[in-house]
């Protein structure tokens, strides 16, 4: 969204005449503070109009003045435009949305999505917009989210796992689910959306309000001394006006950091929710910017999720092609996800389309269920199953046949490799095997690996035997794992962690894994994954992609980075406006106090201008750098300090200096005083 756009231009410059208002404005004491000031000299400047005294020089401080506060203001705005017009959008997508909820004895009923309530059963079919947050109970679909996370491409969600979870004003492509609605009205994760992107709503982190202590503290500190100042010039026979006492105020406090600050949290929020993040911490995003380790659970998050099929094992005297052939059919009543990546492996290899498999004749499916452990088909002449091996060897033994020690040295290979087998059996006869493994995402290796050149350890929690656990760990490139781990283990974790003094993030996606999050600095839960993992949650990743965490890290240490680099400039500020201004006070009594004119500036009330125009001139040149942020990149805390040092510290000492300068060079050359 470009922000330079007229209409948000105009919008903008009419939201900081409204935030003028006191009651408002008081929130940000720095530019309260600058407000009062801006009054006090409006009417000392109405005086000296009515008085027929000299008032140029109280006029422009005056207009000066105000200016930086509507340019304060301005930054602001258009910081909170960006979320708006980014919420205003979101609604979008739920405007008109209905719902068929079921009712008692198989009834439905049509109704408005906005009075769907937690605990509502509603069925959406193929082409239908999502009424509401909610798990699949029943079915399997293809869901387009881009109305959310902005990716055209279409996922995959289904009951059962932790790939169930559904978010309301998304569009059913293809299937028919039945949806259990999990949150209340004003819950779902679009309201919380909504909610994070409109900054009226938005709370101070830690670190914003420590700096918001310090810039009290130095504004109060110059308050005192302005206030005290004019008594000591009296002392030494000296006068001068309260316009000049007000812009010395202002110039001394550190108002570019404090015009600049809402902006630059605002604008942080937002660009985390431009990756497709919704935080429902500010506290999380502030916490992300110092994490040191981070634990990845391996189901969901490193890997697809499921167990795929990746490879066909034929038995000694068995045809390949036979092999695929029974799999497939093995696997057509089987509406697993390990059955359905079979149907898939087989279509794909036995290079057949979707429309050319059909039901043999007199023939009946036998579904899987957890008791058998195995799904197939009887034909007239043959019954094929597949299934564990442990259960495909009772079938056969049972019928009276055997399975060959090749195919269980296979199985035991498959298994001691990290990945699952399954047998097929034709008749009594067991044929071949099916390598099952779970499938690392794709670029997560790559993405750890940043990681660990930021400083941030990635260890591997998982449920599974150790020698999957190794194997998905060395595939993915984490730096540690723990296998068969529960729920308490991973909690015991985090807090072993975090009494070390370390920052944890987690990231999960089930039920099994909301203790965890609940406890974690910062608890990334991904948007397809379970209510409890949503909820324990304080980030919400809507592309379930956990190599979001660095996209997430990022983003808070440039909110880190960006507040630090625009204090240290706006400290660096005020010593070139000191040599301005305190000269000019001076010298008239003190010539000797000229020396320190080193910017030979034309008279004291050019330089008091000059200085009053470049500190409001100043805060609308950054308000770009604190809307997009410093950008992070990978270094050492030396080399970063160092950086900020020489660009924003020796930078903003010396561009002062140059502006100032040119602007009194301005007013002499205008006679402007």
């Amino acid at each position: 969204m470009n922000l330079w756009q007229s209409k948000f231009i105009l919008q903008g410059i009419q939201e900081a005449f409204v935030k003028l208002n006191p009651f408002t404005l008081w929130r940000n004491l720095v530019m309260f503070i600058v407000e009062i000031g801006s009054i006090i000299t409006s009417i000392v400047t109405i005086i000296y109009i009515i008085n027929n005294q000299s008032y140029s020089l109280s006029l422009q401080i005056t207009l000066w003045l105000w200016a930086t506060v509507l340019f304060s203001n301005f930054a602001e705005a258009l910081a909170e435009i960006q979320g708006k017009a980014r919420a205003a959008s979101l609604r979008s997508t739920r405007e008109n949305i209905s719902a068929t909820i079921l009712l008692d004895g198989g009834k439905s009923e049509t109704v408005s999505a906005a009075l769907l309530k937690r605990g509502d059963v509603t069925v959406i079919n193929e082409g239908e917009i999502i009424p509401g947050d909610g798990d699949i109970i029943e079915g399997t679909a293809l869901v387009d989210e881009s109305a959310i996370t902005g990716e055209s491409a279409p996922v995959i969600r289904e009951s059962g796992g932790d790939r169930c979870g559904v978010t309301g004003g998304t569009k059913l492509i293809s299937g028919k689910i039945t949806v259990k609605i999990t949150v209340n009205e004003g819950e779902s994760f679009l309201d919380h959306m909504i909610g994070m992107v409109e900054s009226a709503k938005r709370q101070k982190t830690p670190n914003e309000i420590a700096l918001n202590i310090l810039l009290v503290s130095l504004t109060i500190l110059f308050i005192v001394v302005v206030f005290t100042l004019p008594a000591f010039m009296r002392y030494m026979g000296m006068a001068t006006g309260i316009s000049i006492l007000m812009a010395l105020l202002v110039c001394l406090m550190p108002t570019t950091i404090g015009a600049l600050l809402p902006a630059i949290g605002i604008a942080g929020m937002d660009r985390l929710l431009q990756h497709n993040v919704v935080a429902m911490s500010g506290r999380a995003i502030e916490a992300s910017g110092d994490v040191t380790t981070v634990l990845l659970d391996k189901t969901g998050t490193i890997t697809l999720g499921n167990r795929m099929a990746t490879e066909f094992i034929t038995a000694e005297g068995t045809d390949r092609n036979g092999l695929m052939q029974a799999a497939l059919y093995a696997s057509i009543a089987d509406e697993t996800p390990e059955g359905r990546s079979i149907v898939a492996l087989a279509k794909k290899e036995l290079k057949i389309h979707g429309r050319d498999i059909r039901q043999p004749e007199e023939s009946r499916f036998i579904p899987f269920t957890p008791e058998s452990g195995m799904s197939g088909i009887d034909l007239k002449t043959k019954k094929i199953r597949k299934g564990a091996y442990k259960s495909i060897e009772a079938y056969i033994k049972k019928s009276g046949g055997f399975i060959p020690d090749e195919i269980r040295r296979t199985a035991d290979r498959i298994g001691l490799e990290g990945d699952t087998p399954l047998v097929v059996a034709e008749n009594r006869r067991a044929i071949g095997l099916i390598r099952l493994r779970d499938v690392v995402k794709l670029g997560i290796a790559l993405r750890l690996a940043q990681l660990r050149r930021m400083g941030i350890q990635s260890v591997m929690i998982t449920g599974d035997n150790p020698l999957t656990a190794a194997s998905i760990a060395a595939e993915a490139g984490v730096d540690d794992f723990m296998a068969q781990a529960k729920p308490e283990t991973k909690l015991e974790i985090i807090r072993k962690y975090q009494h070390q003094g370390q920052l944890v993030a987690m990231i999960g996606d089930g039920t099994n894994d909301a203790p965890a999050l609940a406890q974690a600095d910062v608890a990334v839960a991904m948007n397809a994954g379970t209510q409890a993992a949503r909820e324990a949650a304080n980030m919400i990743d809507l592309d379930s992609s956990p190599t979001k965490l660095l996209d997430i890290v990022e983003i808070g240490k440039e909110i880190l980075i960006t507040r630090g680099a625009l204090t240290t400039f706006s400290i660096a500020n005020d010593v070139a406006k000191y040599f301005a201004i305190i000269p000019a006070m001076f010298a008239v009594k003190y010539p000797h106090l000229g020396i320190l004119n080193i910017m030979h500036l034309a008279s004291p009330s050019s330089a008091i201008l000059s200085a009053v125009i470049f500190n409001a001139l100043v805060i609308p040149a950054l308000i770009p750098l604190a809307l997009r942020g410093v950008k992070y990149r990978v270094t050492t805390v030396s080399s970063l300090l160092q950086k900020n040092f020489f660009i924003y510290g020796i930078g903003g000492l010396i561009l002062p200096f140059i502006g100032i300068k040119l602007i009194d060079l301005l007013i002499a050359l205008f006679a402007m005083i």
